[in-house]
């Protein structure tokens, strides 16, 4: 008996846990007999009727609602259906005078069909050119939309194009073609690279190219305005660009015209791509630097030495012409050795003479080392250039592969470039070294031959 009240206390628990979790903990606590335990379980009980009985009454009374809900909208349904029936019966009928219309209408136009389609094809193709031609902001971008609308008007079936309209395609075409042979000066608005807008007196030659002061123009489809290139092609272009804004009427000037499109097309834009020399030198980056400054400190020692042997040639020269010592030139005071020890003996005069040309190579042959060992160094830093250039191109295939051959173009760049800056550099100074020293040579040639002749009118007397 015992045991069945256990089995039976659990699964009351069970069953009304929500029950007892209602009551507090000293409640629970004062349970202790089977018949507390049966008078709570009842009590439960009662409560969850209760709230059954409310559920089961709402859930009636929204029951009758949503049916009149449901009634309603069947009947509306109903309704809808009956319009569509009487739509689509509409429709048809319509349909019907629509295709009797259509064969109406096309044969009353007759062979004008395929004429309007050529007029229709040549607007649009036409609205597209003048979109982007050089003549938009002479002619103004009213005419891209006077095409635009003739377009749209002539591909739908309802209407057709008037005679007024059509000569309008006529003139637009016939004023494009005229103005693509034109050279023609106008003042129109002209935006600079700051984006500022400025009045100026542009010059378009054909349909190629527009100038302005000198430079060239792009046109903005967008604005229907003119503006500066970013980036202007070399000088010679420039000048020529210049001299056809100020030539007059009749006058023939050169003119660098891009005849690939208008706005510029490939020629120019090569033009403007390509780098100029300091920006060559500068994709030879450091290595590059150091090749210049060598070879700017190579160059100009090497002239300097040019010059200072000129001079020094042309007053050993003129000692050799006079007989008064100079001693402000290296022979004078090869003279003025032989001179004052001339009485000696011939052995002694020898030595005398052969210190004093030895004292004077130094200051003759000073710098032309130097040029010499930048002429050697130059090409060796082109190199050291070239391998950086290449360990960089290497880097960059190894993190991004070869399939943006951009990346690789600054790392080609420099060692391109540097080795062209130390053959640029190597070339000259080796030449310049040897003017240099070939003409030092010659000077001591002199030295020496003087000498000589001291010693042979020593031996002579």
């Amino acid at each position: 008996m015992n045991k069945f009240l256990s089995i039976f206390f659990v699964l009351v628990l069970s069953f009304n846990t929500f029950v007892f979790a209602q009551d507090s903990e000293e409640e629970a606590n004062e349970v202790s007999t089977v018949e507390a335990l049966l008078m709570l379980v009842k009590e439960g009980k009662t409560k969850e009727q209760a709230t059954n009985s409310d559920r089961e009454a709402k859930f009636m009374a929204d029951k009758n609602k949503q049916a009149s809900i449901l009634a309603a909208e069947k009947r509306e349904l109903a309704r809808q259906e009956k319009i569509a029936d009487q739509l689509e019966a509409e429709y048809k009928k319509n349909e019907a005078i629509l295709v009797v219309k259509e064969e109406a209408y096309q044969k009353e136009l007759g062979s004008l069909v395929e004429l309007f389609g050529h007029l229709q094809s040549s607007a649009g193709e036409a609205a597209v050119q003048f979109s982007g031609s050089l003549t938009g902001p002479q002619y103004g971008v009213e005419r891209v939309a006077f095409l635009n609308d003739l377009t749209a008007k002539m591909s739908e079936t309802t209407e057709l194009p008037t005679i007024r309209e059509i000569e309008g395609l006529w003139f637009e075409l016939q004023r494009e073609m005229i103005a693509s042979g034109q050279v023609v000066s106008f003042d129109t608005n002209v935006i600079d690279p700051n984006g500022e807008s400025s009045a100026c007196n542009v010059t378009r030659v054909g349909l190629f190219n527009a100038v302005c002061d000198g430079k060239y123009l792009e046109y903005i489809s967008s604005t229907g305005d003119y503006a500066f290139l970013p980036r202007q092609p070399e000088g010679r272009y420039t000048k020529t660009a210049k001299k056809v804004g100020n030539a007059d009427v009749g006058e023939l000037v050169k003119f660098g015209v891009d005849p690939t499109g208008p706005q510029g097309g490939s020629l120019l834009a090569n033009l403007i791509q390509t780098p100029s020399l300091l920006e060559r030198a500068q994709q030879g980056r450091e290595v590059g630097y150091a090749i210049i400054f060598v070879g700017l400190i190579g160059i100009g020692l090497a002239f300097w030495k040019l010059y200072s042997l000129y001079m020094l040639g042309l007053a050993v020269k003129k000692q050799t012409k006079s007989k008064a010592i100079d001693v402000r030139n290296p022979l004078g005071r090869v003279l003025k050795a032989g001179e004052d020890n001339f009485k000696k003996d011939i052995d002694t005069l020898e030595l005398k003479l052969a210190e004093a040309i030895m004292a004077e190579r130094p200051e003759i042959e000073r710098g032309i080392g130097a040029v010499r060992i930048i002429s050697v160094v130059a090409p060796l830093a082109g190199l050291l250039g070239t391998v950086t250039g290449m360990i960089v191109t290497f880097q960059m295939i190894t993190l991004y592969g070869t399939g943006d051959p951009k990346l690789m173009a600054g790392g080609i760049s420099q060692a391109l470039v540097t080795t062209v800056l130390g053959l640029l550099v190597a070339i000259p100074t080796t030449l310049l070294h040897s003017f240099a020293a070939s003409s030092a040579k010659g000077i001591i040639s002199v030295l020496e031959e003087q000498s000589t002749g001291i010693l042979a009118e020593r031996a002579g007397k």
